[in-house]
C-alpha cells in the first residue's frame, strides 16, 4: 500500500514577507520575476511589491489578473512571461490570483512563489489549481507537478484582512481532521493518488486542536487588526496544517456536501469555508457523533460567526426538492462521499443536512 505526503518546499510565516520576495526568488536561482497580483493587491501594495526587487537589483514584471482564473487569461500571462523572459512566477493576493500563478508556473515549467494576502482558505500550499470558464463557472482542477516552491504568509498583511476571511479559513480547516479520519478508516485514496500517512493525520488533528483552542481569540485579534500569538497560530492552521491535512489526509462528506450545495444559486453569497463549516456538522450527524461533540463544534462556529443553519448560508427557504437535488449531487462515482467508511445514500445526505439545520436552530 503506497502512502504519500506532499507539501510546499518552504512555508515562511512572519512579518513583512512581501518585502522579501526578491530574496526568496534569488534563493531559487531566479533573477526576473513575473509578479501576478489581483486587482486589490496590485493597488493596495503598489509601492510595497517592487521594493525588494529594487533593493536586490533584480528585475520584475508586475501584471494584474483580469477576470477569472481561466485558460484564456492563463494563456495571456504565459505569452507575456515568455516575451519578457521571466524565470520565476510569483502570485500575490486571493485564491484566483494564486491559482492563476500556479497554472502559469505549470505551463511554463518555472519555479513558483505564492503570497496569500488573507488566511481564508487552505489552497495556497496545495499542488492544485481551480480553473473556471471566462464566465466564472467551475471548469476543472489542474493538478500541478509539485506544490509551490515557497509560500510566504505575511502576517503584517494577513492580520489586516477582514475577520470574515479568517473565519472562512477556519471553517474550511474545521473539516480537515474529520475528513482525514474518515479516509483513514475507509483506506481511501487521497488527492496525492495514494493513501494517507501518519504525519498527515497528525497534522490534521493538530489543525483541529489549534482552531478550537485559538480560533475565538484570533478572530478578536482580526477584528482589531492586530497580531497576536493566537492569530499567528490560526494563520498557520488555515494555510498550512489544513492543506497538508486535506491534500495528504483526504476529503470526505463535508466537502462532498459542500459541492452539492453550491449548485444552488442561493449559496453564492456564502464563502467556501462558511458552507464547509455547516457541512462539517452534517458529516458529524452522518457519523452519529455524540451530542457533546456536535455541540462543541456549534459553539466554536458561533464564536467566530460561522453558520450552523441552512438559513445562514442562504438556504432558509430552500424547497425540499431543491435540497434533495443538492444532496443527491453530493454523491457520484467521483464524489468525496465515497471516502466515507460506510455507504451514504441521497436520503442519508439529505437527512444529515436537515438534522444539522434543526440542531442549529435549537442551539442556544
Amino acid at each position: 500500500m503506497e502512502r504519500i505526503i506532499q507539501a510546499p518546499s518552504r512555508y515562511i510565516q512572519g512579518e513583512n514577507g512581501l518585502l522579501k520576495l526578491a530574496v526568496y526568488m534569488k534563493q531559487l536561482g531566479g533573477s526576473y520575476a513575473y509578479l501576478l497580483a489581483d486587482g486589490f493587491s496590485a493597488k493596495s501594495f503598489a509601492n510595497l511589491l517592487p521594493r525588494s526587487f529594487l533593493e536586490e537589483g533584480l528585475r520584475y514584471q508586475l501584471e494584474e489578473l483580469k477576470g477569472e482564473c481561466c485558460l484564456s487569461e492563463i494563456d495571456r500571462h504565459c505569452q507575456l512571461l515568455r516575451k519578457e523572459g521571466c524565470d520565476c512566477v510569483i502570485g500575490v493576493g486571493g485564491g484566483k490570483a494564486l491559482d492563476t500563478a500556479k497554472a502559469i508556473s505549470y505551463y511554463t515549467r518555472l519555479p513558483l512563489i505564492v503570497a496569500p494576502t488573507a488566511a481564508s482558505m487552505d489552497g495556497p500550499c496545495s499542488g492544485l489549481a481551480v480553473l473556471y470558464t471566462e464566465d466564472g463557472v467551475f471548469d476543472h482542477y489542474l493538478h500541478l507537478r509539485t506544490n509551490p516552491a515557497v509560500v510566504v504568509a505575511d502576517t503584517s498583511v494577513i492580520s489586516k484582512a477582514p475577520p470574515r476571511l479568517l473565519a472562512a479559513g477556519m471553517g474550511d480547516a474545521l473539516s480537515t481532521y474529520y475528513e482525514a479520519n474518515a479516509c483513514q478508516i475507509s483506506q481511501a485514496t487521497t488527492d496525492t493518488g495514494a493513501h494517507s500517512t501518519n504525519a498527515a493525520r497528525t497534522l490534521a488533528r493538530l489543525c483541529l486542536d489549534t482552531i478550537l483552542r485559538d480560533g475565538a481569540a484570533a478572530y478578536a485579534a482580526a477584528e482589531c487588526g492586530v497580531q497576536t500569538p493566537a492569530l499567528e497560530n490560526i494563520i498557520e492552521a488555515n494555510l498550512y496544517l489544513s492543506c497538508i491535512g486535506f491534500e495528504s489526509g483526504g476529503l470526505a462528506a463535508a466537502h462532498a456536501l459542500h459541492n452539492g450545495l453550491t449548485l444552488l444559486p442561493q449559496t453564492r453569497k456564502s464563502m467556501h469555508g462558511e458552507i464547509v463549516a455547516f457541512c462539517t456538522i452534517a458529516q458529524l450527524v452522518l457519523e452519529n457523533r455524540s451530542p457533546d461533540e456536535i455541540r462543541q463544534i456549534q459553539r466554536f462556529c458561533r464564536s467566530v460567526k460561522l453558520p450552523i443553519t441552512l438559513a445562514e448560508i442562504g438556504l432558509g427557504d430552500c424547497p425540499e426538492e431543491s435540497l434533495r437535488q443538492a444532496a443527491a449531487a453530493s454523491l457520484g462515482s467521483n464524489s468525496y462521499m465515497n471516502h466515507m467508511p460506510f455507504q451514504v445514500s441521497a436520503d442519508d445526505a439529505y437527512a444529515a443536512l436537515k438534522v444539522a439545520d434543526r440542531l442549529g436552530d435549537q442551539y442556544s
